[in-house]
């Protein structure tokens, strides 16, 4: 597979398998990294997202950015995530760049902890709550293998059934 330059990587879309692999670890700390993590800003913000998972962009890494405020001075960015002490439970409208135009009310902790290293190797370890949190577990099911839609209920499947139908069309008739 010949190497894809960061600047050309754009978000790929459900079916993709791509999508549901999950994710190795990240050993390499230096300047590509860094470029990565700043390509998928990029990408968040033009797909008006609030979080990007580097297997949205195809690639099998534990990294993802995020901005629950949309300030740039907010910009998040996470190696090797793990979530802990996960409290509480409230369900909302979640979406995902991977899946457009497909949405559904996902139950999520409404409190938990990331523990997690910077681009430099470093340390994080971060509480949040409420937007930040869903973000937080949305963006680590990516780094999983798992998509919102294993989290909708039955009646939510069904009333997504159309677009992911049109999803799966697209891929399929631009993958040969």
């Amino acid at each position: 597979m010949e190497k894809l330059e960061i600047a050309d990587l754009s978000i790929i879309k459900y079916p993709d398998p791509r999508l549901r692999q999950p994710c190795r670890t990240i050993e390499h700390f230096n300047s590509s990294l860094a470029d990565l993590a700043g390509r998928m800003l990029t990408l968040m913000r033009e797909g008006g997202g609030v979080g990007l998972a580097a297997p949205q962009l195809g690639l099998s890494v534990r990294l993802f950015v995020c901005n629950a405020t949309g300030e740039s001075e907010d910009d998040e960015v996470y190696v090797n995530s793990v979530l802990d002490d996960l409290s509480g439970n409230v369900e909302a409208e979640e979406g995902c760049l991977c899946l457009p135009g497909v949405v559904g009310p996902i139950t999520r902790a409404r409190k938990c902890v990331i523990r997690a290293v910077d681009l430099q190797g470093n340390p994080v370890e971060r509480s949040g709550e409420d937007l930040k949190a869903r973000i937080w577990q949305h963006e680590t099911d990516h780094l999983d293998g798992r998509l919102i839609i294993d989290r909708m209920s039955p009646a939510a499947q069904i009333a997504n059934r159309r677009a992911l139908k049109h999803l799966e069309q697209q891929f399929h008739s631009t993958d040969g």
